[in-house]
């Protein structure tokens, strides 16, 4: 081939660029891997969206959250996979030996090891953690100390975005104990307190009266799973009578349906003259004549 182009160089009266064959054909030694290792990317990304996209016909909300995280991720070892073999080749390209790097890259790699325990231990938990399914892109869950909705989660670290907006990047090797509060369903747990002197039984019904309106409303119908539970006097505080109860809604929903819950509560206990106390001091002046 190289006496094919010199020879082409010459017809072309290109003599000038003979001396440069050499160059020449490395540029498009390397001009073929580079467009080889562009088309082996986007082919095994191409198939690995065809088959989650497959995946997700056949699957449920949970399960499509589960896939696109893992998609995700297959995604990213690709990528690493492709550039790490790209750069080892076109190396050896350049006449540079490919297996001392290996060894050396080998020493480097135990010595950086024990000095980046916690990096290992990253990804160590980050792929025990995909495969355990324990949390997934959309997930509102509590890590670390954090509470969020999940953005991104990759092997070394789970991405959160908080209530006020606030992202919180989180290592993986941090994770002992995950909370995730969309998972099937959950229940709204509500704490109502009254007066003393409050007929309970009347309060029980108003809270019942309240739950069936919820389910017949259809902003909030296809949010409640079952009928509301009271499990009855919880506490006697200082100031007030504490009733406990929930309602199973589907997961994530656990604050809209409180939110909205309470604020009927306290528009029927006003409707009703049912007194929702706050602490107060009585002060008793006593004195002799």
């Amino acid at each position: 081939m190289k006496t094919s182009l010199e020879h082409l160089l010459k017809k072309l009266e290109l003599d000038a660029f003979i001396d440069w064959q050499d160059f020449i054909f490395l540029g498009i030694e390397i001009v073929i891997i580079l467009i080889i290792a562009w088309s082996v990317s986007r082919t095994i990304k191409a198939i690995i969206s065809r088959v989650t996209s497959h995946m997700q016909e056949n699957s449920s909300g949970d399960e499509i959250k589960r896939i696109n995280t893992i998609s995700r991720v297959l995604g990213y070892i690709t990528s690493v996979i492709v550039v790490t073999l790209t750069i080892m080749t076109v190396l050896s390209s350049f006449g540079v030996s490919v297996a001392p790097l290996l060894a050396t890259a080998g020493v480097a790699g135990v010595a950086v090891g024990f000095g980046a325990q916690s990096l290992v231990k990253d990804y160590f938990t980050g792929f025990v953690m995909l495969i355990e399914d324990q949390i997934r892109q959309g997930d509102i869950v509590e890590v670390a100390g954090k509470n969020g909705t999940v953005e991104e989660v990759t092997l070394r670290y789970v991405r959160l975005r908080d209530y006020e907006g606030a992202v919180h990047y989180i290592p993986n090797s941090a994770i002992s104990v995950v909370t995730n509060r969309t998972r099937s369903y959950a229940y709204t747990v509500m704490d109502i307190q009254v007066a003393y002197h409050t007929d309970i039984k009347a309060v029980y019904t108003i809270l019942n009266q309240i739950a069936k309106k919820m389910c017949e409303d259809t902003s909030m119908a296809e949010k409640i799973l079952s009928d509301l539970e009271i499990a009855g006097v919880d506490a006697f505080a200082e100031s007030a009578i504490s009733i406990r109860c929930r309602i199973k809604v589907v997961a994530a929903y656990q604050m809209v349906v409180k939110r909205a819950f309470l604020e009927a509560i306290k528009l029927a206990f006003e409707e009703n003259h049912i007194e929702i106390p706050y602490r107060h001091l009585v002060i008793q002046n006593s004195t002799k004549a």
